[in-house]
């Protein structure tokens, strides 16, 4: 999306994919949005919705220290530092101390969603230069976004948004964690250049679904 971003092994390098997520959100997200960034990496998605929107307020998070550290060079590259803090810790554990200051209005994430298997067989060349936990999503590929699913209406404000990458084929599978979950409404699936499902997004309804 036009940003030069400063990159270093042991860190998640952008695939083209994460633009259809970055554009899902820009289109949904309000001026003077509080965004939190789950899973930042380089911290390109924080970075694109500080820049569109100077006004909002961004939270970028990672549980790898190197990624953290790699983030917040590229906020300061970018000049977004006064508007975009990193933390490190392990998905909403790291927002812990953000939640003082209310709910946010969009969560974004591009978490892991390979399998533990394919990235011991044929996807196993990802792991030449950037990080296991970047890439393994658990036995199935979506351990993380059942936490994501699960855990973000206590982080998002009624009617907040979320949004999130997913591997090609893993859509049926997202389906059902929403409908598990019971917490969000307007669930669509954006396609990618080739019409494969690969970015969801959601809505928080506006009075929980008692279990």
């Amino acid at each position: 999306m036009g940003l030069e971003l400063e990159w270093a092994p042991g860190v998640l390098i952008p695939r083209p994919e994460t633009e259809l997520l970055a554009r899902a959100a820009l289109e949904r997200l309000d001026q003077a949005a509080r965004v939190a960034d789950l899973c930042c990496g380089c911290g390109n998605l924080a970075a694109i919705i500080a820049l569109a929107a100077p006004a909002s307020r961004v939270v970028a998070a990672d549980i790898s220290a190197a990624a953290t550290a790699l983030a917040r060079r590229n906020m300061a590259r970018l000049r977004v530092s006064d508007r975009v803090v990193v933390r490190e810790g392990d998905l909403f554990s790291a927002l812990a101390n953000d939640r003082r200051d209310g709910p946010f209005d969009m969560i974004v994430a591009n978490p892991p969603y390979i399998s533990s298997a394919r990235l011991d067989s044929e996807a196993s060349h990802l792991l030449l230069d950037e990080p296991r936990e970047a890439f393994d999503g658990g036995p199935y590929g979506l351990s993380i976004h059942q936490r994501l699913i699960s855990d973000a209406p206590a982080f998002l404000t009624p009617g907040g948004r979320l949004l999130f990458e997913f591997g090609a084929g893993q859509e049926r599978q997202v389906e059902l964690l929403f409908a598990r979950a019971r917490s969000f409404e307007d669930i669509v699936f954006l396609p990618d250049e080739g019409g494969r499902p690969r970015v969801a997004a959601a809505t928080l309804r506006g009075r929980l679904v008692t279990r």
